[in-house]
């Protein structure tokens, strides 16, 4: 099975050890996905109600 795995990697133009440099790189430089659902409600609905307001 790893010579085949290893045919193959050469037919594709790519080693194991190319693989896992790209492997490595993705988990250092890729970033964290941002959870947009907390966007889908407008903004006024997700501020914090101000309560105890001093008056001017």
């Amino acid at each position: 099975m790893n010579r085949l795995q290893k045919w193959f990697e050469q037919l594709a133009g790519f080693s194991r050890e190319e693989r896992n440099r790209w492997e490595m790189a993705q988990e250092i430089f890729s970033s964290p996905r941002l959870d947009i659902s907390a966007l889908h409600k407008p903004a006024c609905w997700r501020r914090q109600a101000t309560t105890g307001r001093q008056p001017r």
